[in-house]
């Protein structure tokens, strides 16, 4: 039994990291994607000339992708701070008060709808071999083994911040006439829906209703910073 606990305890770490980064990725994306568009078309409003739409859509790309990488590392970093601090609080805990926290692991089984005798086995087997990580995913639900990656989030938010904001400067880059336009307002629609879509699927939520939102905010956004353009 305690065995599959800690395989359960794991698991659940594995899966809660992978979605941070998958979070940060989606966040990064969807910037990415309306901070370019919203600079083309700012520009976009003032000037036709493809080679300066380009350096003002790049210029911009490469901003928000290292914005969005820092301001996720400063992010996931402080709660990795957090979840440390709770690992360092437990470990000392361990020392000086011992009985207390295995009473908080009995508690926990029998929370669980495990008998106390057997709870008080369990914790006794499990404090015996791995104390503190038991207390931790006891009372943080944490592996003090796999704490928040701050690099990764940051990475994840980065690429796909330049992936997104890539796909509407590719599409005015190469093509022309009105098309440049029809093509970056179609290419936007697609990636905020993408993306809409992926954080509907990560969060369990309803995707329809997210897709046609992010199509919405991406559309208000061409639209108001083409008229910002226009009035400057």
């Amino acid at each position: 039994m305690a065995d599959t606990t800690e395989k359960v305890v794991k698991k659940e770490q594995s899966l809660a990291m992978r979605a941070n980064t998958l979070r940060a990725g989606v966040l990064g994306a969807n910037d990415g994607i309306l901070t370019v568009v919203g600079v083309l078309f700012s520009v976009g409003a003032v000037t036709t000339n493809s080679f300066t739409l380009f350096i003002a859509g790049l210029a911009d790309l490469l901003a928000v992708a290292f914005s969005m990488a820092g301001g996720e590392y400063a992010s996931v970093s402080s709660q990795k701070d957090t979840e440390a601090s709770a690992v360092a609080k437990e470990s000392k805990l361990l020392e000086t008060n011992f009985a207390e926290e295995r009473e908080a692991v009995i508690a926990d089984y029998s929370n669980r709808g495990v008998s106390k005798a057997t709870a008080a086995e369990i914790a006794d087997e499990l404090l015996g071999s791995q104390p503190l990580k038991t207390v931790v995913g006891v009372k943080y639900d944490l592996d003090p083994n796999e704490l928040m990656n701050p690099w990764m989030a940051a990475i994840a938010s980065l690429i796909c911040a330049a992936l997104g904001g890539a796909l509407p400067l590719l599409a005015l880059t190469f093509l022309s006439g009105i098309m440049r336009w029809i093509g970056t307002i179609i290419a936007t629609v697609i990636a905020v829906g993408l993306t809409g879509l992926f954080s509907a699927k990560l969060g369990h939520g309803f995707v329809r209703a997210a897709v046609v939102r992010n199509i919405i905010i991406g559309i208000i956004t061409m639209f108001i910073h083409y008229g910002v353009g226009r009035l400057f």
